[in-house]
């Protein structure tokens, strides 16, 4: 996002409206200020790597989907989400779908 103020909103960073409308029914309208940070790092959002570490329940898993999706609507490739525990899984493929 270009202002720096709209960079914690889900809707600046060029998600289609349904992605938007899931998110937002589930509570999801904006970032935590380190989760922006992350996906303004260097090239991550062009594929590059990022590693990076927080609290349980802090919102990692965000920002991996929120690289995922970015890419994988982006590029028309395939991606690999790995998640800890079979309850995330679960959830997750829920709401992906």
């Amino acid at each position: 996002p270009e202002d720096q103020a709209d960079k914690l909103l889900l809707a600046s960073w060029g998600l289609p409206k349904a992605v938007l409308e899931k998110y937002h029914s589930l509570g999801v309208v904006q970032m935590f200020e380190w989760q922006a940070e992350c996906l303004m790092l260097g090239q991550v959002l062009e594929g590059k790597n990022l590693v990076y570490s927080a609290p349980t329940s802090a919102g990692k898993t965000l920002v991996a989907e929120l690289l995922m999706l970015k890419r994988v609507l982006e590029t028309r490739k395939k991606a690999l989400l790995i998640l800890p525990f079979v309850s995330v899984a679960k959830e997750k493929k829920c709401y992906l779908q």
